[in-house]
């Protein structure tokens, strides 16, 4: 079939594919900060074991010493293991309620972030810091998906809508959004 003004045949023609119209449509361009991926994290943790253990070892084990209670070789519900979990968890609740972040997540420039709303409230806390975090040393592999999620959360995180962000890092996004030109129909004038 041949079009008779110009002369070109169907497989001539090109059809343009269906896009938005430019005048209504827009391009946004946005920056959001960067998610902290499984190494920084790990690393960050192991900064606060090490912290953990120190003060374990500072505070409940010179208390236990000066008894002449045992502290090692001993089973999960011993007062001994019963405060270190104490000292543990407490660490990182009260490190991420009141910093954001603990020492080790300092160290490496990174902090976490609520997914709905601007502060952390003590219930998302002790979801992701008590019972995430349970899960998460338990089950090791459960940790390990913070590399293969998009915004690299763990099980932690997602229990309670939070993932971990660079302080000072960012990604560029652009969007397309739909103009806010509008019809006029809700705009008054006034007299």
């Amino acid at each position: 079939m041949t079009d008779h003004e110009t002369n070109e045949t169907a497989a001539d023609v090109q059809v343009a594919p269906h896009r938005p119209e430019s005048m209504s449509y827009e391009e946004v361009l946005f920056y959001e900060r960067k998610p902290a991926g499984f190494w920084v994290r790990f690393w960050a943790y192991l900064i606060d074991l090490l912290i953990i253990t120190a003060l374990t070892s500072i505070l409940i084990k010179p208390a236990f010493a000066l008894m002449g209670l045992e502290t090692t070789g001993i089973p999960w519900y011993a007062p001994f293991a019963i405060l270190s979990a104490i000292v543990f968890y407490g660490y990182f609740v009260l490190m991420t309620k009141f910093f954001r972040q603990t020492v080790g997540k300092m160290i490496m420039g990174i902090r976490v972030v609520s997914l709905k709303s601007d502060h952390l409230s003590w219930t998302t806390l002790l979801f992701r810091e008590w019972i995430g975090r349970f899960l998460s040393v338990t089950i090791w592999p459960l940790y390990w998906i913070v590399g293969f999620t998009p915004l690299k959360q763990g099980v932690h995180d997602f229990i309670a809508d939070t993932t971990v962000v660079h302080e000072e890092s960012f990604r560029k996004n652009n969007v397309m959004k739909k103009r806010a030109d509008g019809s006029g129909l809700h705009e008054t004038s006034t007299i």
